[in-house]
């Protein structure tokens, strides 16, 4: 294998292990102290990856918000928000969208070749569509954007694409976010507006015990 960045998969889950809801609404896992978190790893990277179902549904602006962080950016002769990545097997993006109309990066559309066509007719001068292969190879995706001098690169989702990388042994690290409430499933769903208190987080070998105060009844 040729040469990649440095990849960081970074994401959110419910207690149970949800990273949406499943029915097309966006389900808000974060809060604004942990998006002041991935503001600095996210300003540090040279790209930020997301799929295509996440430009789609969540209409994300992908940008570095803190001003401060921004223009320390500008200072070393980079742009104020990384490069903008996303991959798709259909090329069904709106040009309109977010990623594409906000900041001044640079826009990658990483598309499955019987697309390209299509999403370079869609896309028009918002991104540059680059031929991912049939499907998208990710480890071609990784070698192209080292080529084009990323050297860190944060994946912040959804979940096929975590999937697709750490199966693909492309990860080098991850950060997961616990959101303080369930979601349940069709049968038995749980409001995630309802969030618990963490009372506790202790490390315990390679993995973390969270304690949540669900009443308050609860003791230490």
């Amino acid at each position: 294998m040729h040469e990649r960045p440095y990849t960081l998969l970074s994401c959110g889950i419910s207690i149970d292990g949800y990273l949406d809801q499943g029915n097309g609404e966006r389900l808000v896992l974060s809060n604004e102290a942990d998006r002041d978190r991935v503001d600095e790893p996210r300003a540090g990277c040279d790209a930020i990856l997301v799929g295509a179902a996440t430009v789609r549904h969540d209409n994300p602006r992908l940008l570095v918000r803190e001003p401060a962080r921004a223009e320390r950016r500008q200072a070393r002769g980079l742009r104020r928000t990384p490069t903008k990545v996303t991959v798709t097997s259909c090329g069904d993006l709106d040009p309109l969208a977010d990623f594409f109309a906000t900041g001044d990066s640079e826009k990658l559309v990483y598309c499955a070749t019987d697309a390209v066509r299509r999403a370079r007719r869609r896309l028009g001068a918002a991104a540059t569509v680059v031929d991912g292969g049939q499907p998208v190879d990710m480890c071609r995706l990784s070698e192209d954007l080292h080529a084009r001098g990323v050297r860190r690169l944060m994946v912040e989702g959804g979940g096929s694409v975590h999937t697709q990388f750490l199966t693909a042994d492309l990860a080098d690290e991850l950060q997961l976010v616990v959101a303080p409430f369930f979601v349940g499933d069709g049968r038995f769903p749980f409001h995630p507006g309802r969030r618990a208190r963490l009372a506790e987080a202790r490390p315990i070998g390679d993995v973390v015990l969270l304690r949540y105060a669900l009443s308050s009844r609860f003791c230490v």
